[in-house]
This record gives structure tokens, sequence and C-alpha cells, in this order.
């Protein structure tokens, strides 16, 4: 499904005049497993990721979307779903990702839950994948998306543009190098480099204070 996916999200890229690109700081094994995180920032992220990540990989996704007709049939087969105002829900679908990374299945995980629907880099992020990383000892592999809100952003789904796409993969985070970390402290980690990199870069939602404070650093 994922390798159809893939095609069809290229080819509706190449029509609609996208030009989608992968950067690597870090490449990323093959032959490893990953709990892939990203930023969350538009309507156009889910085929964004899926171009971006080759590996075999399920993702967590929001739970309302299997009640859209059609697409929420074929969603429930392909995506791990959560209601993330529900605890118990959220503890189901941790369950699920750990049979997942149990079967040699990398994830993927957006940490913010939704939208950053704010002028700052990242939203604050939810500890599930970093539980799941200090647990499973999986490396986190953090991908920003550094267009999608230009191409398609949160408040219009008619809002499409043409121009670039970029994913950056960041250097992966090892949970093993922060011994004694609980999830909360890991996140703050990974919160900071993924911020960092999206300042750096001058992602476009972000607020000018944010540039001038990391200038000043």
């Amino acid at each position: 499904m994922y390798d159809l996916f893939r095609f069809f999200s290229s080819v509706w890229f190449f029509l609609i005049g996208i030009r989608h690109s992968i950067r690597y700081e870090s490449t990323p094994d093959p032959n490893s497993q990953y709990i892939f995180i990203a930023n969350h920032i538009a309507y156009i992220d889910a085929p964004i990721v899926i171009c971006s990540i080759k590996h075999h990989f399920r993702p967590l996704g929001k739970y309302e979307l299997l009640k859209v007709p059609i697409f929420g049939f074929i969603y429930k087969f392909c995506v791990i779903t959560v209601n993330r105002s529900h605890a118990e829900d959220r503890a189901r679908s941790l369950a699920d990702l750990r049979k997942v990374l149990s079967h040699g299945i990398s994830i993927l995980v957006f940490p913010e839950g939704t939208f950053n629907m704010t002028d700052s880099p990242l939203k604050d992020m939810y500890d599930g994948a970093f539980k799941l990383a200090i647990e499973t000892g999986k490396l986190l592999q953090p991908i920003i998306l550094l267009d999608a809100y230009d191409r398609m952003n949160y408040n219009n789904i008619f809002s499409l543009t043409p121009g670039q796409s970029r994913a950056i993969y960041l250097d992966p985070i090892n949970p093993i190098d922060y011994p004694g970390q609980d999830p909360k402290q890991l996140k703050l980690v990974a919160e900071k480099i993924m911020a960092d990199k999206l300042i750096a870069h001058k992602a476009s939602w972000i607020s000018s204070k944010y540039l001038i404070k990391s200038s000043t650093h």
C-alpha cells in the first residue's frame, strides 16, 4: 500500500508543481529500525512524509479520519489510530506501536499531535514516542518539513500552491546516549534539536522574535 501511496503522491506532486526533495544531514541505515518523528504544520504533511521515508513503517494518526468516506476504509488498514483526548485510547495506541516495533517495522509519529498553529518552531509535544524509544532502545530519527506550511497550510485545504518541498533528515537520537533520562527529558532534547534546525533554516511560519533570539546566541 505504501509503495502505491508513494507513487501516487509523487505523480500528484509533479502534476501540481511541487518539487519535493530530501536532504540528509545523516543517512538512515536501510536495514535498521527507527522511530521517525516529524514536525506537523500542514495538511500536506502526510504525502510529504510518505515520499520521504523509504523504510517499511506504520504511522500513528488521528482516529477522526476513520469517518471520512472511502478514505477512512483504507486508512484503518494502514494507520494506527489514536484519540488523544482519551487516556485509555492513548495507552491502546502505544501498545499497538510496541507490537509493530516488535515485528521489526519502523513507526512514524508526529509528536505535536496536531497542527502547530503558533508562530513558534514547534508546539508542545506528547511523550509517547519518547517513552517507546526509552523502552525499546530504538533510534529516534527526526525529520523536519520546511515548506509544507507554504504549500498547503492548516488554515485552508484550498491553499495549495506549487513550489519547493524540503524534508531534512537530522542526526538520529539514540536514547542510550541519555542514560537515566525519562521520556519528558528525552522529549526536550528532541524538541531543541528540531526547533534549532527549523530556526536555522528560517521556516516561514516562525516569528522573527525566535530568529532574532537565535542570532544573539
